[in-house]
């Protein structure tokens, strides 16, 4: 079919964050005009103040705001818009929302309204799927399943992003993971139908971007594995799917194409494929919208998505019957305010400062030419800015691009491990030690790499034990069980300090002067090891005339020392050290490491950060980043939480508590006791030993902030 060519002058882009600003890039270069439209948490985001324009959508909750297609469709007209982009997440899968653009008179830059909705619900698109030649698995009805139809995988028929999903391995648990993605589907997408499929162990998960325009052309720019995946979610992508026979790629490219043609697809999307070990390749869904991860394929085969999704939407043919040839490999990190080790648990706080070398802001490399070498960041967040619990966690994705996958893996790890990311705890070591691991560097990819390896990935950095190769750790011989790399950041931070308290002098000789000569009292610092949480104590002694010397840490010499920067001899190899110290972990941030301050921030004095008490620290420098808390010398022994008390770990909603769940019954270790919702997940609270629930404080609906006491659970 086609369609009468219309020229786009102005485009809201109903999103927020980082999917808003590629949009606006976009858009900027294409001679656009943009529009934003916010929450009022978002008034002052990097999305709004870029864009032309900006409406507000009263409220906070995406319910009230991003998620209401008629306040969207309103601002649109309000602002002048001919068009609209859906972005990925909220609205963009809605063929409702579609039809109301269009009825509305406005372009739609995306699908036909009917195309998303042959796809919005996963069962039916697996029967026009079946219909169209597409491999995939038979459903398989709760009723009917038997031992030897598990492990079964509950999924919710609406919506995506890993909720209402459950991995089933045994019958008697069927019925309550079935009630339970249900509730989760509901809430998330207000659909409760779910539909249960044999869960493919070690399966990967491989996808084909298409791209189609309205004359008849369908591209296909090649494959992305999305195997490393958390809660359902992903991780790490890379493009193209690595370790595929040419064979395999032929074939998920012609079934994408069919899938593509079976709905009169129009723009970008993309099939989502299950390869099994035995290499064989099942359907899973398509996904009517732009993936978070389209960089990658971009930056394989040297176009802007965006521009070519503009140019469908305005009625012209895509420029060629084939797409650019390929060159070089991809790959993709998404950086989440996360703490890994505690359950994926999503962090809020402020983002003091995000800055990653040689980063090009949503760039496509030099020329954007296919396989050259580069790094690319996208994000939606700038320094200053609070982490809000009302959206997803995920602070910035870092693309690197190289010749060879190796080149782009070592690239990626590089540029993560030296990334100065200043704030809430996230998910940056796990995403450098699992592109290093042996398993993703050697091709052993699938969606259980997680399940298998998280707890050698989020080893404590702080705390001394075992290596990430399942080795003793050499470096793990600290005093209190610290290891020996952490407490030489830990001196770095220390020296830092005392430089901007006075007590040290900079020096254009490398030689450090100024201390105070007290020999017979060593100075001394404690720092908490964030996220860890163990202790560490740095204690050395000024001297006159010479560098600090540090006790406790043999072969190690101060060179010199500066509120920003501290360069330390370390066993004959000198190495420098980057310090920032902010205010309250959780609050407004007093300094960067240049005593320059960046939005929302001020420097603490005039010549830089210090780290007092409750201060938050942070030292960036070879071989890796660490951060800390200050800590009082004396700890007050007033500040106790009542034993056996249940913590909200962020602010959230109490969506549900466990039935007939009353104080004075016994609970035992792992029992459920209450779900939080917040930052788009649920999360689990549960009773952390066998005991008595002697007080539960909250009820359903009740919202919490961090640190409401939740339960008291006494043995």
């Amino acid at each position: 079919m086609h369609t009468s060519e219309r020229t786009i002058g102005s485009v809201l882009v109903a999103n927020r964050g980082e999917i808003a600003r590629r949009v606006f890039r976009t858009c900027r270069e294409l001679g656009v005009a943009t529009v934003a439209v916010h929450a009022d948490a978002d008034a002052d985001a990097p999305h709004v103040r870029e864009a032309d324009a900006a409406v507000r959508l009263p409220g906070d909750a995406p319910a009230d705001t991003y998620l209401r297609g008629d306040l969207v469709v309103r601002a649109a007209l309000a602002a002048g818009a001919d068009a609209v982009h859906p972005g990925y997440g909220f609205l963009s899968e809605n063929a409702a929302f579609a039809r109301a653009v269009q009825e509305a008179g406005l372009v739609w830059i995306g699908p036909p309204p009917e195309a998303i909705g042959a796809m919005a619900s996963k069962t039916r698109a697996k029967e026009l799927m079946a219909e169209a030649g597409v491999p995939l698995l038979a459903p398989v009805r709760p009723e009917e399943a038997g031992p030897e139809s598990f492990p079964l995988l509950v999924k919710a028929a609406a919506g995506g992003g890993g909720r209402g999903m459950r991995i089933v391995r045994e019958p008697a648990a069927l019925a309550e993971e079935i009630g339970a993605a249900r509730a989760e589907a509901a809430a998330a997408f207000g659909d409760g139908e779910v539909f249960t499929e044999p869960y493919v162990e070690r399966g990967r998960h491989v996808e084909v971007q298409v791209l189609a325009d309205a004359h008849g052309t369908v591209w296909i720019l090649g494959t992305r594995d999305c195997s490393l995946q958390r809660r359902h979610q992903k991780v790490i992508e890379e493009a193209p799917a690595p370790f595929l026979t040419a064979e395999q790629c032929a074939e998920l490219h012609r079934a994408a194409e069919r899938a593509a043609r079976a709905v009169g697809y129009r723009g970008a999307g993309t099939v989502e494929f299950l390869v099994a070990e035995d290499g064989r390749a099942y359907f899973l869904e398509m996904n009517t919208r732009l993936q978070v991860e389209h960089p990658v394929t971009e930056c394989v085969y040297g176009v802007d998505l965006v521009a070519l999704q503009l140019r469908v939407a305005e009625g012209a043919a895509l420029p060629g019957a084939e797409p650019p040839e390929p060159g070089g490999h991809a790959v993709e990190a998404r950086l989440y305010a996360e703490d890994p080790a505690r359950d994926w648990r999503p962090q809020t706080g402020r983002l003091h400062r995000l800055a990653v070398d040689a980063g090009s802001a949503f760039g496509f490399g030099p020329g954007g030419v296919p396989g050259e070498r580069g790094v690319r960041l996208d994000s939606g967040v700038a320094d200053g800015e609070l982490i809000s619990v009302h959206y997803d966690p995920m602070l910035a994705k870092v693309i690197a691009w190289a010749p060879t996958r190796g080149e782009a893996v070592r690239a990626l790890a590089h540029a993560l491990e030296r990334a100065r990311v200043h704030g809430p705890a996230t998910n940056r070591d796990l995403l450098v030690r699992s592109l290093r691991h042996r398993d993703f560097t050697g091709g052993r990819l699938d969606t259980g790499f997680y399940d298998r390896h998280l707890a050698e990935l989020t080893a404590p950095s702080g705390a001394s034990g075992r290596g990430t190769d399942g080795g003793t750790d050499p470096a793990a011989d600290g005093a209190g069980g610290v290891r020996r790399e952490v407490r030489i950041a830990a001196f770095a931070a220390a020296l830092a300090d005392a430089a901007a308290r006075g007590e040290a002098a900079r020096t254009v000789s490398g030689r450090l002067g100024g201390w105070r000569n007290v020999p017979s009292q060593p100075q001394c610092k404690r720092y908490r090891v964030e996220p860890d949480g163990a202790e560490c104590e740095v204690r050395y002694r000024p001297v006159r005339g010479g560098p600090p010397v540090p006790e406790d840490l043999p072969g190690v010499r101060a060179l010199r020392a500066a509120p920003g920067r501290v360069e330390l001899e370390v066993d004959g190899v000198r190495r420098g050290f980057e310090v920032a110290a902010y205010g309250d972990p959780a609050g407004d941030p007093v300094g960067d490491p240049a005593g320059v301050p960046t939005r929302d921030t001020t420097a603490r004095t005039a010549g830089g950060p210090r780290g007092g008490d409750g201060d938050r620290v942070y030292v960036d420098g070879s071989p890796g980043a660490h951060a800390f808390t200050a800590l009082p010398r004396f700890p007050d022994p007033e500040d106790r939480t009542e034993p056996g008390s249940l913590l909200a770990q962020l602010p959230g909603t109490v969506v549900r508590v466990a039935d007939g769940l009353a104080a004075g019954e016994k609970v035992t270790a792992g029992q459920p006791l209450l779900w939080l919702e917040a930052m788009k997940m649920e999360h689990r609270v549960t009773a952390p030993a066998d005991g008595v629930l002697r007080d539960l404080r909250v009820t359903t609906g009740q919202q919490v902030e961090v640190g409401t006491v939740l339960a008291v659970v006494t043995p």
